[in-house]
């Protein structure tokens, strides 16, 4: 945590010159000899055990100060608030090689359960992008908030032959250019997850395409997905289809993603959850005071309450 205005922590100092000063009343107070000579008496006005209420006023009063001084000063803490025209692309690997069945029912259709299960998961206000990518990468859903058909869109992609990772990633840029009338002069918080299985077959770099990233500050988060023993079924019989996370691993350093490594429907579910929570919120300073200004508020009531309920006033 840290104070806006610290300076006005100084007055702090007043409030333990005050708590001292108590203290050393009380401690006079205390010193004085006893002037009644009944001391049953004195247990009748005064028993001991309601001693330590008299001074629950006073502590709750000198809490308040203490609070609202706090306050005063303007204390800060980091939060995480949810990012205004945020958005989140979507690029899905809808090559032939993942219907591979190293993961039930097979990589794509894993792939795709776990898709609209992030796309659902993210704050209402966020705008998704669907782009799916075998030999060229289409734009399948532009930016949208509308969740339905996002999923709609996931659920309708299909597998074509080669992979073209770099177009992928040059598509999803250009649909975050064309959010809105302020993307060109004013980008949004934007950020490409692509899941594939690591294989280029054709297209543009995906060096060039992570560097363009980079420069558009959009970081790629890369998800290699399958396993090493994967196994492609084909008309000529099975086909290794191993999961290559190399180039994935240097696209997203590149553009400054994370890379991960799924290897199971539940593994992926946990990676999408994760860059969710990534991407969704950023951190930033947050005036906390009147968090300090509402437990003065309660100190207050409370030392109200103890003067009344315990200190009545005699008629």
């Amino acid at each position: 945590m840290t104070f806006l205005a610290p300076g006005r922590l100084l007055l702090l100092v007043g409030v333990v010159a005050l708590a001292a000063a108590y203290y050393l009343l009380q401690r006079r107070h205390r010193a004085h000899p006893v002037r009644f000579s009944n001391l049953a008496l004195i247990d009748q006005v005064a028993p001991r055990e309601s001693r330590w209420r008299r001074h629950v006023p006073a502590a709750a009063f000198l809490v308040t100060l203490a609070l609202l001084v706090t306050g005063f000063s303007r204390p800060t803490a980091e939060m995480e608030v949810p990012q205004d025209r945020a958005t989140i692309v979507v690029a899905l690997d809808s090559s032939g090689w993942m219907r591979a069945k190293d993961i039930e029912p097979d990589r794509f259709e894993a792939a795709k359960a776990a898709a609209a299960q992030f796309v659902s998961g993210l704050p209402p206000r966020f705008n998704v992008a669907l782009v799916s990518f075998a030999g060229t990468a289409d734009v399948t859903v532009p930016p949208t908030t509308d969740r339905e058909l996002v999923r709609r869109g996931i659920a309708g992609l299909n597998v074509a032959g080669g992979t073209a990772i770099g177009d992928a990633i040059f598509a999803s840029l250009e649909a975050i250019a064309q959010l809105d009338e302020r993307a060109e002069e004013e980008p949004p918080p934007s950020a490409i997850v692509l899941l594939g299985d690591g294989g280029q077959t054709t297209g543009r770099s995906p060096e060039a395409a992570a560097q363009a990233a980079a420069q558009a500050e959009v970081p790629v988060h890369t998800v290699a997905y399958g396993t090493a023993d994967g196994v492609l079924l084909t008309r000529k019989g099975p086909v290794p289809a191993p999961v290559n996370g190399i180039l994935l691993r240097s696209i997203a350093e590149i553009s400054g993603g994370g890379y991960y490594e799924a290897a199971s429907a539940e593994q992926i579910r946990q990676v999408y959850k994760d860059i969710g929570t990534s991407v969704s919120y950023r951190t930033e300073q947050q005036d906390v005071s009147s968090w300090f200004i509402g437990g003065a508020l309660l100190a207050a009531l409370a030392a109200a309450a103890a003067a009344v309920l315990w200190f009545p006033r005699l008629p």
